[in-house]
């Protein structure tokens, strides 16, 4: 039985890698056969990756990025999982497994279940040994849920009584925590004042309302990021 497909595969990345090097499909199917022992890989299937009509197997992908000497994360795209972070950095299950104190079977439930249940030691070391930034260690620990559910009470009430349980969640500076919380609760304020008019309001500015609700996570990273 053959590896689900690796995630997020980035079939341009891989054609333009190629193209780098000056090799053909031919070239890239050669060095798989010969160097990483994949006797049925032929152009016609590295065409296929390349055209995303096909991904490749975790084996397939890093056979492939050592043919077109690249590291696999640069064959996907942002990583938005555990496993996609893990396998976007070339670590092996083991090695993270090891790091964090936990046996390798309970570290690949959690990969597979998506629900990280490692204590603070244990998410410390996570994060660097995945090198993960803030807003992926958020997401991969399962605490992006929680996240926008803070975020939505603090624009929607007083912003100043969720400084402190939104950095429980994500450790930032008490200054930039503010800045951006009180950001996000004027522009949704002003989402909302946008929609109270004697006419109720348009109906384009309330759907510009629960957009911004919606995409709440992503604009507080984005506040975030300009204060540092």
């Amino acid at each position: 039985m053959r590896e689900p497909s690796a995630p997020l595969f980035n079939a341009p990345a891989a054609r333009r890698l190629r193209a780098a090097l000056g090799m053909g499909p031919e070239h890239v199917a050669y060095g798989m056969r010969v160097s990483y022992g994949l006797p049925y890989v032929t152009p016609d299937l590295v065409v296929a990756w390349e055209r995303g009509t096909a991904a490749p197997s975790h084996p397939e992908l890093t056979a492939l990025a050592g043919v077109l000497w690249c590291s696999p994360g640069e064959l996907f795209g942002r990583p938005r999982t555990l496993r996609e972070h893990r396998i976007a950095r070339a670590v092996a299950p083991e090695d993270v497994a090891r790091a964090v104190g936990v046996d390798v079977r309970s570290y690949l439930r959690m990969e597979e279940s998506g629900q990280w249940r490692g204590n603070e030691r244990q998410s410390a070391v996570l994060a660097q040994v995945l090198d993960l930034a803030l807003p992926d260690f958020v997401a991969v620990t399962g605490r992006e849920a929680k996240l926008a559910e803070l975020l939505r009470s603090a624009v929607t009430t007083r912003w100043q009584a969720y400084v402190r349980p939104v950095r429980r969640l994500a450790p930032l500076e008490p200054d930039v925590l503010e800045g951006a919380l009180q950001e996000l609760h004027e522009d949704y304020q002003g989402h909302m004042a946008a929609t109270l008019s004697w006419g109720g309001g348009s109906r384009s500015a309330s759907e510009s309302g629960r957009e911004f609700l919606d995409r709440l996570v992503e604009h507080f990273w984005a506040a975030v990021e300009k204060r540092t």
